[in-house]
């Protein structure tokens, strides 16, 4: 049986292929089938069926246990995100610069850090961005002036500025790393799915990059 996946007759892109993160969370839905299957179990007997309801108890508390992970997750990208708008706020007030943060950013982390937004993933999203703008335009404002480089407080702001630019890339890993092994459990049938069908989840949606950061990768450099 030849490969299904043949690297040397093609079909291959010679273009290449961007890819997206698609911002949709997609429902658990069982059907008939396992309706049927989980009445079967009793039928056999009642032994069965109590297995299966106490895997079922198990699975549910996995994935309320998994979920509160994602939420711890979500709330170390909220801590870093909360510091690198503090940073930010003090590089502009350094640099003497009008610039101004989205008023809802810190109430958007706030939320999140309580608990008010749960699942309101793509949102996430945003502030990061926001704050990358903010950055860039710091950024901007720092190079074109040579002479604020000698100034300690503004370099040490524009160094903490960028730890806490790979923090909140390590975040992000951690986080959507999570919330892979959350939208392949779901999907696991017949527990997991079952469960997760019963109490209305959905898929999670990964921490992605804006459109902007991934022209900028494409750019030239050197």
């Amino acid at each position: 049986m030849a490969n299904e996946l043949d690297e040397l007759t093609g079909p291959v892109n010679g273009q290449g292929r961007d890819v997206n993160v698609i911002e949709k969370q997609i429902p658990v839905k069982t059907g008939v089938g396992s309706v049927i299957f989980e009445v079967i179990l009793w039928i056999l007997g009642i032994i069965p069926g109590v297995i299966f309801l106490f895997m079922k108890v198990k699975a549910g508390n996995y994935l309320s246990q998994l979920q509160q992970k994602i939420q711890h997750d979500a709330s170390q990208i909220d801590n870093y995100l909360e510091q690198r708008v503090v940073i930010l706020q003090n590089c502009a007030r350094l640099l003497d610069k009008a610039i101004d943060l989205d008023k809802t950013t810190m109430t958007q982390i706030a939320a999140y850090r309580s608990g008010a937004a749960p699942g309101d993933d793509g949102a996430r999203n945003q502030v990061a961005q926001q704050l990358d703008a903010v950055g860039r335009s710091i950024n901007l404002a720092f190079e074109n002036y040579p002479d604020l480089k000698a100034h300690a407080e503004i370099a040490d702001a524009m160094q903490q500025n960028a730890y806490l630019q790979k923090e909140i890339t390590a975040a992000r890993e951690l986080y959507n790393d999570t919330v892979n092994v959350w939208n392949r459990d779901i999907f696991a049938w017949p527990t997991k799915m079952i469960v997760a069908s019963k109490r209305g989840y959905t898929t999670r949606i990964p921490f992605t990059a804006s459109q902007e950061v991934k022209e900028q990768a494409r750019g030239v450099f050197f």
